[in-house]
Protein backbone atom coordinates (compact mmCIF):
# COMPACT_ATOMS: atom_id res chain seq x y z
CA UNK A 1 0.00 0.00 0.00
CA UNK A 2 1.29 3.45 -0.94
CA UNK A 3 1.48 5.78 2.06
CA UNK A 4 1.11 9.53 1.48
CA UNK A 5 3.05 12.07 3.53
CA UNK A 6 3.26 15.85 3.75
CA UNK A 7 6.68 17.37 3.15
CA UNK A 8 5.90 21.06 2.64
CA UNK A 9 3.33 23.64 3.70
CA UNK A 10 2.71 27.26 2.77
CA UNK A 11 0.10 29.72 3.99
CA UNK A 12 -1.26 33.20 3.36
CA UNK A 13 -3.92 33.91 5.98
CA UNK A 14 -5.55 36.73 7.94
CA UNK A 15 -3.39 35.79 10.95
CA UNK A 16 -0.06 35.26 9.21
CA UNK A 17 1.47 35.25 5.74
CA UNK A 18 3.61 32.13 6.20
CA UNK A 19 3.25 28.93 8.19
CA UNK A 20 5.37 30.01 11.21
CA UNK A 21 3.34 33.22 11.53
CA UNK A 22 0.10 31.29 11.05
CA UNK A 23 1.11 28.84 13.78
CA UNK A 24 2.05 31.68 16.11
CA UNK A 25 -1.30 33.35 15.44
CA UNK A 26 -3.20 30.13 16.14
CA UNK A 27 -1.63 29.59 19.53
CA UNK A 28 -1.71 33.26 20.51
CA UNK A 29 -5.44 33.16 19.69
CA UNK A 30 -5.04 36.03 17.26
CA UNK A 31 -8.29 37.26 15.72
CA UNK A 32 -7.59 38.38 12.15
CA UNK A 33 -10.58 40.66 11.60
CA UNK A 34 -10.47 44.36 10.84
CA UNK A 35 -12.79 46.88 9.19
CA UNK A 36 -12.82 46.30 5.45
CA UNK A 37 -10.21 48.61 3.94
CA UNK A 38 -10.63 48.33 0.17
CA UNK A 39 -14.18 49.67 -0.19
CA UNK A 40 -17.08 51.00 1.87
CA UNK A 41 -19.30 48.02 2.80
CA UNK A 42 -21.77 50.00 4.94
CA UNK A 43 -24.73 49.43 2.60
CA UNK A 44 -24.47 45.68 3.28
CA UNK A 45 -24.47 46.02 7.06
CA UNK A 46 -21.14 44.17 7.16
CA UNK A 47 -18.11 45.85 8.70
CA UNK A 48 -15.37 43.27 9.23
CA UNK A 49 -13.40 40.82 7.12
CA UNK A 50 -10.27 38.73 7.38
CA UNK A 51 -8.22 40.63 4.83
CA UNK A 52 -4.60 39.87 4.03
CA UNK A 53 -2.31 42.62 5.31
CA UNK A 54 1.41 43.32 4.88
CA UNK A 55 1.43 41.10 1.81
CA UNK A 56 4.20 41.75 -0.69
CA UNK A 57 3.63 39.56 -3.77
CA UNK A 58 6.83 40.88 -5.33
CA UNK A 59 8.78 38.61 -2.99
CA UNK A 60 7.85 35.77 -5.33
CA UNK A 61 6.19 37.39 -8.37
CA UNK A 62 7.14 39.94 -11.00
CA UNK A 63 5.08 42.98 -11.96
CA UNK A 64 4.26 41.22 -15.22
CA UNK A 65 2.94 38.27 -13.19
CA UNK A 66 0.66 40.57 -11.20
CA UNK A 67 -0.96 41.85 -14.40
CA UNK A 68 -1.72 38.27 -15.44
CA UNK A 69 -2.95 36.89 -12.12
CA UNK A 70 -6.03 37.56 -10.07
CA UNK A 71 -5.30 37.94 -6.39
CA UNK A 72 -6.44 34.39 -5.62
CA UNK A 73 -3.73 33.09 -7.97
CA UNK A 74 -1.17 35.43 -6.42
CA UNK A 75 -1.97 33.99 -3.00
CA UNK A 76 -1.69 30.43 -4.35
CA UNK A 77 1.70 31.03 -5.97
CA UNK A 78 3.04 32.83 -2.91
CA UNK A 79 2.02 30.00 -0.57
CA UNK A 80 3.28 27.38 -3.01
CA UNK A 81 6.73 28.98 -3.07
CA UNK A 82 6.93 28.58 0.71
CA UNK A 83 5.71 24.98 0.56
CA UNK A 84 8.06 24.02 -2.28
CA UNK A 85 11.04 25.58 -0.53
CA UNK A 86 10.28 23.68 2.66
CA UNK A 87 9.83 20.41 0.75
CA UNK A 88 12.98 21.10 -1.30
CA UNK A 89 11.33 19.84 -4.47
CA UNK A 90 13.42 20.68 -7.53
CA UNK A 91 13.57 19.27 -11.05
CA UNK A 92 16.47 17.01 -10.12
CA UNK A 93 14.57 15.19 -7.35
CA UNK A 94 11.23 14.61 -9.06
CA UNK A 95 10.03 12.95 -12.26
CA UNK A 96 8.06 15.85 -13.71
CA UNK A 97 5.67 13.46 -15.46
CA UNK A 98 4.71 12.08 -12.03
CA UNK A 99 4.35 15.53 -10.47
CA UNK A 100 0.86 17.02 -10.43
CA UNK A 101 -1.31 19.86 -9.19
CA UNK A 102 -4.83 19.79 -7.79
CA UNK A 103 -6.02 23.06 -6.30
CA UNK A 104 -9.38 24.11 -4.90
CA UNK A 105 -11.16 27.45 -5.13
CA UNK A 106 -14.75 28.37 -4.47
CA UNK A 107 -15.06 31.18 -6.98
CA UNK A 108 -11.73 31.86 -8.68
CA UNK A 109 -10.93 35.33 -10.01
CA UNK A 110 -13.87 37.20 -8.52
CA UNK A 111 -12.15 40.59 -8.33
CA UNK A 112 -11.16 40.32 -11.98
CA UNK A 113 -14.73 39.40 -12.93
CA UNK A 114 -16.14 42.31 -10.93
CA UNK A 115 -13.72 44.87 -12.34
CA UNK A 116 -14.06 43.78 -15.95
CA UNK A 117 -17.87 43.72 -15.83
CA UNK A 118 -17.80 47.29 -14.49
CA UNK A 119 -15.37 48.28 -17.25
CA UNK A 120 -17.58 46.67 -19.91
CA UNK A 121 -20.65 48.46 -18.54
CA UNK A 122 -18.97 51.86 -18.28
CA UNK A 123 -16.75 51.84 -21.37
CA UNK A 124 -18.18 49.28 -23.78
CA UNK A 125 -17.73 45.71 -24.94
CA UNK A 126 -14.51 46.42 -26.78
CA UNK A 127 -12.74 47.62 -23.63
CA UNK A 128 -12.74 44.26 -21.83
CA UNK A 129 -9.17 43.15 -21.20
CA UNK A 130 -7.77 40.34 -23.37
CA UNK A 131 -6.45 38.90 -20.09
CA UNK A 132 -9.93 38.77 -18.55
CA UNK A 133 -10.66 35.09 -19.22
CA UNK A 134 -7.20 33.63 -18.48
CA UNK A 135 -7.01 35.68 -15.29
CA UNK A 136 -10.51 35.00 -13.96
CA UNK A 137 -11.13 31.32 -14.64
CA UNK A 138 -11.03 28.96 -11.68
CA UNK A 139 -8.41 26.56 -13.05
CA UNK A 140 -5.79 29.23 -13.59
CA UNK A 141 -4.13 29.01 -10.17
CA UNK A 142 -3.54 25.30 -10.85
CA UNK A 143 -2.25 26.08 -14.32
CA UNK A 144 0.14 28.74 -13.08
CA UNK A 145 1.54 26.42 -10.41
CA UNK A 146 2.10 23.64 -12.95
CA UNK A 147 3.91 26.02 -15.29
CA UNK A 148 5.97 27.57 -12.52
CA UNK A 149 7.18 24.27 -11.05
CA UNK A 150 7.24 22.13 -14.24
CA UNK A 151 4.57 19.71 -13.07
CA UNK A 152 3.49 17.63 -16.06
CA UNK A 153 1.20 15.17 -14.28
CA UNK A 154 -2.47 15.78 -13.62
CA UNK A 155 -3.34 19.48 -13.37
CA UNK A 156 -6.89 20.26 -12.38
CA UNK A 157 -9.11 22.47 -10.24
CA UNK A 158 -11.72 21.44 -7.72
CA UNK A 159 -14.75 23.68 -7.21
CA UNK A 160 -17.03 22.44 -4.45
CA UNK A 161 -17.72 25.74 -2.66
CA UNK A 162 -16.37 25.70 0.89
CA UNK A 163 -15.27 22.06 0.59
CA UNK A 164 -12.96 22.82 -2.36
CA UNK A 165 -9.66 22.88 -0.49
CA UNK A 166 -10.35 19.65 1.37
CA UNK A 167 -11.62 17.88 -1.75
CA UNK A 168 -8.50 19.02 -3.60
CA UNK A 169 -6.19 17.60 -0.94
CA UNK A 170 -8.19 14.38 -0.80
CA UNK A 171 -8.08 13.92 -4.57
CA UNK A 172 -4.33 14.67 -4.61
CA UNK A 173 -3.87 12.07 -1.87
CA UNK A 174 -5.71 9.54 -4.02
CA UNK A 175 -3.49 10.32 -7.05
CA UNK A 176 -0.45 9.30 -5.05
CA UNK A 177 -2.10 6.41 -3.22
CA UNK A 178 -3.28 4.95 -6.53
CA UNK A 179 0.17 5.29 -8.13
CA UNK A 180 -0.70 7.99 -10.67
CA UNK A 181 1.76 10.54 -9.27
CA UNK A 182 4.67 10.62 -6.83
CA UNK A 183 4.44 14.28 -5.81
CA UNK A 184 1.46 16.66 -5.72
CA UNK A 185 0.98 20.37 -5.07
CA UNK A 186 -2.45 20.80 -3.53
CA UNK A 187 -4.61 23.02 -1.33
CA UNK A 188 -6.85 25.99 -2.01
CA UNK A 189 -6.90 29.74 -2.68
CA UNK A 190 -9.57 32.43 -2.49
CA UNK A 191 -9.85 36.21 -2.75
CA UNK A 192 -13.48 37.22 -2.40
CA UNK A 193 -13.27 40.18 -0.02
CA UNK A 194 -14.58 42.64 -2.60
CA UNK A 195 -17.84 44.45 -3.29
CA UNK A 196 -19.64 41.62 -5.06
CA UNK A 197 -18.33 38.94 -2.71
CA UNK A 198 -19.40 40.74 0.46
CA UNK A 199 -22.67 41.95 -1.06
CA UNK A 200 -23.55 38.48 -2.32
CA UNK A 201 -22.98 36.67 0.94
CA UNK A 202 -24.58 39.51 2.91
CA UNK A 203 -27.70 39.13 0.77
CA UNK A 204 -27.84 35.50 1.89
CA UNK A 205 -27.73 36.68 5.53
CA UNK A 206 -24.74 34.44 6.18
CA UNK A 207 -22.24 37.14 7.21
CA UNK A 208 -21.82 38.50 10.71
CA UNK A 209 -22.71 42.16 11.10
CA UNK A 210 -20.74 42.49 14.35
CA UNK A 211 -18.42 45.47 14.65
CA UNK A 212 -16.31 44.03 17.49
CA UNK A 213 -13.73 41.59 16.06
CA UNK A 214 -13.80 39.52 19.25
CA UNK A 215 -17.54 38.94 18.85
CA UNK A 216 -17.72 38.53 15.07
CA UNK A 217 -17.01 34.84 14.47
CA UNK A 218 -18.27 32.62 17.29
CA UNK A 219 -18.53 28.99 16.14
CA UNK A 220 -20.72 26.83 18.38
CA UNK A 221 -21.64 29.80 20.59
CA UNK A 222 -25.30 30.43 21.31
CA UNK A 223 -24.81 34.06 20.26
CA UNK A 224 -23.17 33.32 16.90
CA UNK A 225 -24.58 35.38 14.05
CA UNK A 226 -22.81 34.31 10.87
CA UNK A 227 -19.33 34.01 9.46
CA UNK A 228 -16.64 36.57 8.70
CA UNK A 229 -15.27 36.46 5.15
CA UNK A 230 -11.58 35.66 4.95
CA UNK A 231 -9.11 35.32 2.10
CA UNK A 232 -5.76 33.70 1.39
CA UNK A 233 -4.30 30.33 0.46
CA UNK A 234 -2.99 27.12 1.93
CA UNK A 235 -0.68 24.80 -0.02
CA UNK A 236 0.59 21.35 0.88
CA UNK A 237 3.20 19.22 -0.86
CA UNK A 238 2.24 15.54 -0.80
CA UNK A 239 4.58 12.69 -1.66
CA UNK A 240 4.58 8.94 -1.54
CA UNK A 241 6.44 7.82 1.56
CA UNK A 242 8.90 5.92 -0.62
CA UNK A 243 9.69 8.99 -2.72
CA UNK A 244 10.10 11.21 0.34
CA UNK A 245 12.27 8.66 2.15
CA UNK A 246 14.50 8.01 -0.84
CA UNK A 247 15.42 11.67 -1.10
CA UNK A 248 15.75 12.19 2.67
CA UNK A 249 12.86 14.64 2.96
CA UNK A 250 11.66 15.89 6.32
CA UNK A 251 8.15 14.54 6.87
CA UNK A 252 5.60 16.81 8.56
CA UNK A 253 2.60 14.48 8.78
CA UNK A 254 0.69 11.75 7.00
CA UNK A 255 -2.68 11.68 5.26
CA UNK A 256 -4.31 8.35 5.97
CA UNK A 257 -7.91 8.76 4.85
CA UNK A 258 -10.38 10.80 2.84
CA UNK A 259 -14.16 10.77 2.79
CA UNK A 260 -16.50 12.63 0.45
CA UNK A 261 -20.31 12.54 0.33
CA UNK A 262 -23.26 14.68 -0.74
CA UNK A 263 -26.22 15.80 1.33
CA UNK A 264 -28.38 16.13 -1.81
CA UNK A 265 -30.61 18.26 0.39
CA UNK A 266 -30.52 22.02 -0.34
CA UNK A 267 -28.48 24.52 -2.36
CA UNK A 268 -27.17 26.38 0.70
CA UNK A 269 -28.37 24.69 3.92
CA UNK A 270 -26.77 21.54 5.29
CA UNK A 271 -28.93 18.53 6.06
CA UNK A 272 -29.90 19.21 9.70
CA UNK A 273 -29.48 15.54 10.57
CA UNK A 274 -25.79 15.61 9.66
CA UNK A 275 -26.17 12.09 8.27
CA UNK A 276 -23.94 12.47 5.21
CA UNK A 277 -21.41 14.63 7.05
CA UNK A 278 -21.10 11.80 9.57
CA UNK A 279 -20.69 9.30 6.74
CA UNK A 280 -17.88 11.36 5.21
CA UNK A 281 -16.07 11.26 8.56
CA UNK A 282 -16.71 7.52 8.82
CA UNK A 283 -15.30 6.92 5.33
CA UNK A 284 -12.13 8.84 6.17
CA UNK A 285 -11.67 6.85 9.39
CA UNK A 286 -12.31 3.56 7.60
CA UNK A 287 -9.73 4.34 4.93
CA UNK A 288 -7.28 5.20 7.70
CA UNK A 289 -7.89 1.69 9.09
CA UNK A 290 -8.33 2.95 12.62
CA UNK A 291 -11.12 2.81 15.18
CA UNK A 292 -13.33 5.80 15.90
CA UNK A 293 -11.92 5.81 19.43
CA UNK A 294 -8.46 6.61 18.02
CA UNK A 295 -9.56 9.99 16.64
CA UNK A 296 -8.33 12.56 19.16
CA UNK A 297 -9.26 15.85 17.49
CA UNK A 298 -11.55 17.30 14.83
CA UNK A 299 -10.82 20.62 13.16
CA UNK A 300 -14.45 21.45 12.51
CA UNK A 301 -15.95 23.27 9.56
CA UNK A 302 -17.58 25.42 12.26
CA UNK A 303 -18.68 28.48 10.29
CA UNK A 304 -20.56 30.22 13.16
CA UNK A 305 -23.82 29.94 11.24
CA UNK A 306 -26.77 28.47 13.12
CA UNK A 307 -27.54 25.58 10.78
CA UNK A 308 -23.98 24.46 10.05
CA UNK A 309 -22.70 24.30 13.62
CA UNK A 310 -25.75 22.42 14.86
CA UNK A 311 -25.69 19.93 11.98
CA UNK A 312 -21.96 19.31 12.35
CA UNK A 313 -22.37 18.76 16.08
CA UNK A 314 -25.13 16.22 15.43
CA UNK A 315 -22.92 14.48 12.87
CA UNK A 316 -20.05 14.20 15.34
CA UNK A 317 -22.29 12.95 18.14
CA UNK A 318 -24.05 10.42 15.93
CA UNK A 319 -20.77 8.89 14.74
CA UNK A 320 -18.61 9.03 17.85
CA UNK A 321 -21.03 7.33 20.21
CA UNK A 322 -18.42 5.84 22.57
CA UNK A 323 -15.74 8.52 22.48
CA UNK A 324 -16.17 12.17 21.51
CA UNK A 325 -12.97 13.79 20.18
CA UNK A 326 -11.96 17.32 21.06
CA UNK A 327 -13.36 19.84 18.56
CA UNK A 328 -12.44 23.39 17.57
CA UNK A 329 -13.03 25.75 14.67
CA UNK A 330 -10.10 27.91 13.63
CA UNK A 331 -12.57 30.12 11.74
CA UNK A 332 -12.94 31.89 15.08
CA UNK A 333 -9.55 33.42 14.22
CA UNK A 334 -9.19 33.31 10.44
CA UNK A 335 -12.78 33.74 9.33
CA UNK A 336 -14.09 31.65 6.45
CA UNK A 337 -11.76 31.43 3.46
CA UNK A 338 -14.39 29.66 1.32
CA UNK A 339 -12.51 27.41 -1.11
CA UNK A 340 -9.24 27.92 0.76
CA UNK A 341 -10.71 27.14 4.18
CA UNK A 342 -10.08 23.39 4.10
CA UNK A 343 -6.49 23.93 3.03
CA UNK A 344 -5.45 26.26 5.84
CA UNK A 345 -7.43 24.11 8.27
CA UNK A 346 -5.56 21.00 7.13
CA UNK A 347 -2.35 22.91 7.87
CA UNK A 348 -3.73 23.88 11.29
CA UNK A 349 -4.49 20.21 11.93
CA UNK A 350 -0.96 19.16 10.97
CA UNK A 351 0.37 21.83 13.35
CA UNK A 352 -1.83 20.47 16.16
CA UNK A 353 -0.44 16.97 15.53
CA UNK A 354 3.13 18.27 15.47
CA UNK A 355 2.83 20.46 18.56
CA UNK A 356 0.48 18.23 20.56
CA UNK A 357 -1.58 21.32 21.20
CA UNK A 358 -5.07 22.13 19.97
CA UNK A 359 -6.30 25.46 18.61
CA UNK A 360 -8.85 27.06 20.93
CA UNK A 361 -12.41 28.07 20.03
CA UNK A 362 -11.66 31.76 20.47
CA UNK A 363 -14.56 33.85 21.78
CA UNK A 364 -16.62 30.86 22.87
CA UNK A 365 -18.38 31.83 26.11
CA UNK A 366 -21.92 30.47 25.85
CA UNK A 367 -22.10 27.03 24.23
CA UNK A 368 -25.24 26.41 22.21
CA UNK A 369 -27.10 23.43 23.76
CA UNK A 370 -27.38 22.03 20.23
CA UNK A 371 -23.56 21.96 20.08
CA UNK A 372 -22.86 19.89 23.19
CA UNK A 373 -19.58 18.36 22.04
CA UNK A 374 -16.11 18.65 23.67
CA UNK A 375 -15.04 22.13 22.52
CA UNK A 376 -11.43 23.14 23.08
CA UNK A 377 -10.84 25.93 25.59
CA UNK A 378 -7.62 27.41 26.93
CA UNK A 379 -7.60 25.03 29.89
CA UNK A 380 -7.63 21.86 27.78
CA UNK A 381 -5.69 22.76 24.62
CA UNK A 382 -2.65 20.62 25.54
CA UNK A 383 -3.63 17.11 24.47
CA UNK A 384 -2.08 13.93 23.13
CA UNK A 385 -3.11 13.84 19.48
CA UNK A 386 -2.17 10.98 17.18
CA UNK A 387 -5.06 11.04 14.70
CA UNK A 388 -7.21 13.97 13.67
CA UNK A 389 -9.93 14.83 11.17
CA UNK A 390 -10.35 18.04 9.21
CA UNK A 391 -13.95 18.71 8.10
CA UNK A 392 -15.24 20.91 5.29
CA UNK A 393 -18.82 21.28 4.07
CA UNK A 394 -19.93 23.42 1.13
CA UNK A 395 -22.99 24.97 -0.47
CA UNK A 396 -24.63 22.37 -2.67
CA UNK A 397 -24.26 19.72 0.02
CA UNK A 398 -20.58 18.85 -0.49
CA UNK A 399 -18.98 17.05 2.48
CA UNK A 400 -15.23 16.39 2.56
CA UNK A 401 -13.10 15.03 5.39
CA UNK A 402 -9.39 14.29 5.72
CA UNK A 403 -7.90 11.90 8.27
CA UNK A 404 -4.37 12.88 9.32
CA UNK A 405 -1.79 11.08 11.42
CA UNK A 406 0.98 12.42 13.62
CA UNK A 407 4.40 11.68 12.15
CA UNK A 408 6.93 10.11 14.52
CA UNK A 409 10.45 9.62 13.14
Amino acid sequence: MVRVVITGMGAVTPIGNDVPSFQKGLFQQKVGFQPISTFDPSATGVTLAGEIHDFDPLQHLTRKDLKRMDQYTQYAVYAAEEAMQQAQITDDVVDNDLFGVILGTGIGGLTTIQNQVIKMHDKGLNRVSPMFVPTAISNMASGNLAMRFHAHGICTAIVTACASGTNAIGEAYRQIKNGQCEVMITGGAEAAVNEIGIAGFAALSTLSTATDPSQASLPFDKNRSGFVMGEGAGILILESLEHATNRGAKILGEIVGYGATADAYHITSPDPSGKQAARAMKLAVQEAQINLEQVDYINAHGTATKGNDAAESRAIKSLFTNHLPWVSSTKSMTGHLLGAAGAIEAIATVIALQQQKLPVNVGLTNIDPECDIPLVTQSDCAQTVNYALSNSFGFGGHNAVLALKRWLD
